[in-house]
């Protein structure tokens, strides 16, 4: 809770209070975002590659704050980033910074816990090394997740689908996702290296991915 208040980035939800109920529940009160899920704005407002991608800038600038502050998301995905507009200016708000939370819906939007109730992620949004659960996590690892959400954003659906959660990872751990169609190559280039396999191999920061 402390490290989730020293975040304060234009592009992310505020936390604002946070403590314990009388059961021993712990919760946060964050900032009230009034706007869109990601996907669903762009697509309403029928934006085009570069308005997708000047909004992705601002996406991979407010983890940047968070990575600077200690912080790793680990469940970036399209339903945790909200749009809003502010003086006729499309404002993305990331929301959920390490926060596990199970929600209704399709496999792919849904965040996974173990028997224990430990954090694991979405499985469409995941990187491999979190998938497999290894104790180095890092930075680059949302940076794959934003990888995948910058992919959906141009594409339309997540790099890599599938009907259980193993096809997923088979499919994402055999190499990088079909090109994408319809954009510069440059744009591709750089989807591509942030969905690379091994971590070593993506961008290191996601300032350096903006």
């Amino acid at each position: 809770r402390q490290a989730l208040a020293l975040m304060d980035h234009p592009n992310i939800a505020k936390v604002l209070d946070g403590g314990l109920t009388e059961d021993r529940r712990p919760y946060f009160v964050m900032e009230l975002v009034d706007g869109l899920p990601l996907n669903t704005f762009c697509d309403r407002a029928r934006l085009g590659i570069r308005e997708r991608l000047e909004l992705f800038v601002q996406i991979c600038q407010a983890v940047q704050h968070a990575h600077q502050k200690g912080i790793i998301h680990r469940d970036l995905k399209p339903s945790n980033i909200l749009v809003t507009v502010k003086d006729d200016h499309a404002v993305p708000k990331v929301i959920d910074f390490g926060i596990a939370k199970a929600t209704q819906g399709r496999l792919t939007d849904r965040t996974l816990f173990t028997a224990f109730e430990q954090f694991i992620g979405t499985p469409a949004y995941m990187s491999p090394e979190q998938v497999f659960g290894e104790a180095e996590v890092d930075a680059r690892s949302d940076i794959y997740s934003l990888g995948c959400v910058i992919y959906e954003m141009l594409s339309g659906a997540p790099p890599f689908t599938g009907s259980t959660v193993q096809a997923m990872v088979a499919k994402r751990l055999t190499g990088p996702p079909p090109h994408l169609t319809g954009v510069p190559t440059p744009v591709d280039e750089v989807v591509r290296k942030s969905l690379a396999t091994q971590p070593q191999d993506r961008f290191t920061t996601a300032l350096a991915l903006a």
